[in-house]
This record gives structure tokens, sequence and C-alpha cells, in this order.
């Protein structure tokens, strides 16, 4: 993650992913006929029902293969957790296509983390 304050640290994707887990982030998700599905249950999320709370965008330092983002998510329903794709050239079209519509979408500050 690329932050403008030099007292943050870069942080890696599983740091992230280990972080949002710590926070109660812990449900996987897919993007499954357009439709966000919890891994576990199968339940199936419209976009309308999806709350971005954070996100982060990791870029490989010499491999574009290495780009990838993290949304940090809650369902209307109050499942929380995480699901991470590449992004750019080897990004996922239906993933890409269904967080497109995502409304409620927040960024946190590096000092909110």
């Amino acid at each position: 993650m690329k932050t403008d304050s030099a007292s943050v640290p870069m942080r890696s994707l599983s740091y992230c992913m280990e972080k949002a887990i710590e926070d109660g982030y812990s449900a996987n998700f897919q993007v499954v006929d357009g439709l966000l599905q919890h891994a576990d249950s199968g339940q199936s999320y419209e976009p309308e029902q999806v709350h971005i709370v954070n996100f982060f965008r990791f870029e490989g330092e010499s491999d574009p293969e290495d780009n990838s983002i993290l949304y940090i998510i809650e369902t209307n329903d109050g499942r929380k957790g995480t699901i991470s794709d590449a992004y750019g050239t080897y990004a996922s079209e239906e993933f890409g296509a269904f967080f497109t519509k995502v409304e409620d979408i927040q960024k946190k500050t590096a000092t909110e983390e």
C-alpha cells in the first residue's frame, strides 16, 4: 500500500488481510454470476447490499501480475469480510463489473487505519 506519509510503513496484502480478520472481517466472498457471494453459505448479494468500508491497492514493484486490490466489506445483513483480485491487465472482468456498481464506498486515511 502506498501512502503519502513517510511515517506510515508500506503494508502487504497479507498484512492487511490479517488486520481485517483481527478487526472482525473474517468472511470470505467471491463474485459469481454477477453477484457477491459468501463463500461458506452461498448467500448472494446485489451491489446495493454491499458497503465497502475500506480498500487497498498494491502495486508490484517489477511485475504487473503482482497488482492487486483488497476490499474490506460489510453486507446489509451484517456479514463482514474481504475479497481481493488482481487489477489492471489481469483483473477479473466479472469482479470489476460488480464493484463498479457498488455505490457505498469509503476510503480511510492512513491515520484512521
